[in-house]
């Protein structure tokens, strides 16, 4: 029964719309369509006559450019809320909550599309800005619709009401995925519950370190493995399971869903560019957790721009020595191996001079975080994402064997790491659900805990449009997240899907944390309560692994090129 004392079935003619499945499918065709004329128009504008890019007009055109890729990742977004609707319908899975969530998002989307799309909190990007005449393409019978019905406050409330009848967990609505996947999720949503959650405030306000025991027992559950093949020891699943098993531990705490990204990105790293010999050596003790892998790339004052990296990587008979400086170097002082990129020709200035190094090192105490010869360093005092720790490391003549040269050639890491940027995105935009998750259940816990003016503060209609919107856009970063996790695990190039799916899965982990702290009011603001280290913890996704302005920059060099 839902709270307001109705019986759900009084209310569901008056907030669903007549087949919702075929509007949405009918507006996502409208939007591609003006997805294709804003290309085709600023395309025209930033390509030189023999269809190259042309660099200085992109960037004059920047807004705009970022604006497109905003763009098609709505366009995305609507495209597969639209596909995860029909393979329900086709299941006998899609119940009201899930047609709610479909028309809603939907509805909220295309009235962004043609009236505002918010690249962050100050920057929205009109249509108009991109060319003009877009709107024309919107001039449809099911836009319409949708634009007026989908999205409103009956059906928000609607929402709402199954939200509350669920018991407080945030995934709502059918996934979509199989019973192999929802089996795994829900083993790792009872880790997270029992062994995640009841203790990661208290590590966030200490900014201790994850302890070892959990780091053993996701080690015992295959965490570091999960992708790595069987026969290099690790579990040999998809990419799909990937995110679901990421999703679940972030939403107990981010850093024990980032845990597995560093062993993630190692492994893939070595099965892309590796040795038969590296890999051998390698996988195996990644997969197992016995090697805690972390990632050395950024370097001070040179951030996105990995061609510009300084450090020197240079031969001395059997070993290479490593000089220079990286940063925001996650879980540095435990780690047992870096993946670590070096200029090892001298004469380049661009990322063709780069290579990659699997470089060793001996795991440090507090009292001594770097012990090895060549290796120092300090830690850099964060707001969120606590865990790990980020460290600043100077490298002095450190020592790597040259056998640990990535695949044993000079001046393949750059290409190397960009065979690793899809899957990282992917798993970013995993544990950025995680964390939307999170600020949702915190949201509507105090949303029916608290009592204001004689009854709960979810029974006022600004608090609920809050939470309806956080589940309405969770469920749509899931569904391109899921997207973009399929078409790698197809085997097909997906740094366009991830890229998009990494851009919105980062907006909306932030808007839920922003939102559920506001439910809080000046409680939310206080150390003590949970939701102010979600809103620590939210605010990184838009930054690392290609910050939200770069991200867009490439989805748009894609889409234009």
């Amino acid at each position: 029964m839902p709270h307001d004392g109705r019986d759900m079935s009084d209310t569901a003619a008056e907030t669903q719309l007549s087949d919702p499945v075929a509007l949405a499918g009918a507006a996502a065709g409208a939007a591609q369509a003006t997805l294709e004329a804003a290309t085709a128009a600023l395309r025209g504008e930033v390509t030189e006559a023999d269809g190259r890019l042309d660099g200085a007009a992109l960037e004059e055109r920047q807004r705009a450019a970022h604006g497109l890729a905003w763009l098609a990742t709505y366009v995305e977004s609507l495209r597969q809320m639209h596909a995860w609707a029909q393979r329900l319908e086709e299941a006998g899975q899609l119940g009201e909550l899930e047609q709610l969530l479909l028309q809603i998002g939907c509805g909220e989307y295309l009235e962004q599309i043609a009236g505002g799309i918010p690249m962050s909190q100050g920057e929205i990007l009109r249509l108009h800005e991109i060319a003009t005449g877009l709107e024309a393409h919107l001039d449809d019978p099911a836009v319409a619709t949708l634009r007026r019905q989908g999205n409103t406050a009956p059906a928000r409330a609607r929402l709402v009401a199954w939200m509350r009848d669920a018991g407080g967990r945030a995934t709502f609505g059918a996934s979509g995925l199989d019973d192999e996947l929802e089996m795994i999720r829900e083993q790792f949503r009872r880790f997270a519950d029992e062994e995640v959650a009841p203790h990661a405030h208290g590590w966030h306000l200490e900014d201790a370190l994850i302890p070892m025991e959990l780091i053993g027992k996701l080690a015992e559950m295959g965490v570091f493995g999960l992708t790595v093949p069987e026969e290099h020891g690790g579990l040999g699943l998809s990419k799909t399971a990937m995110v679901v098993v990421s999703e679940e531990l972030s939403r107990g705490y981010v850093g024990v869903g980032s845990l597995g990204t560093r062993s993630e990105i190692a492994a893939e790293l070595i099965l892309c560019g590796g040795t038969e010999t590296q890999k051998a050596e390698w996988l195996p003790r990644i997969a197992s957790g016995e090697v805690i892998p972390t990632a050395v790339f950024t370097e001070p004052n040179t951030g996105s721009d990995l061609g510009a990296l300084r450090t020197r990587a240079v031969r001395e008979g059997e070993d290479y020595t490593i000089t220079g400086n990286k940063t925001w170097i996650t879980h540095a002082a435990r780690a047992d191996v870096m993946t670590l990129m070096a200029r090892t020709d001298p004469e380049s200035t661009d990322y063709k001079g780069l290579s990659m190094f699997l470089a060793e090192k001996t795991p440090g105490s507090e009292a001594e975080p770097f012990p090895d010869a060549g290796i120092s360093g300090g830690e850099i005092e964060v707001l969120g994402y606590r865990g790990m720790k980020e460290y600043e490391l100077a490298f002095d003549g450190f020592r790597v064997p040259a056998a640990n040269l990535l695949g044993e050639i000079e001046g393949q890491g750059f290409r190397q790491l960009m065979q690793t940027f899809e899957s990282a995105r992917i798993q970013t935009a995993a544990r950025a659900i995680g964390v939307a998750q999170n600020a949702l259940e915190l949201g509507l816990r105090y949303g029916e805990e608290r009592k204001q003016f004689g009854k709960a503060l979810v029974a006022f209609p600004r608090v609920a449009d809050k939470l309806a919107m956080m589940a309405v856009e969770i469920m749509i970063a899931r569904q391109l997240t899921y997207h973009a996790a399929r078409e790698k695990d197809a085997g097909r190039r997906c740094d366009l899907e991830a890229g998009m799916a990494k851009l919105l899965g980062a907006r909306v982990a932030w808007a839920a944390a922003d939102n559920a702290l506001q439910i809080h009011g000046g409680n939310g603001f206080a150390t003590e309560y949970e939701i102010s280290r979600v809103l620590c913890d939210s605010r990184i996704l838009n930054i690392f692994e290609g910050a939200a302005e770069i991200q867009a920059h490439v989805i748009a060099r894609r889409l234009l090129a």
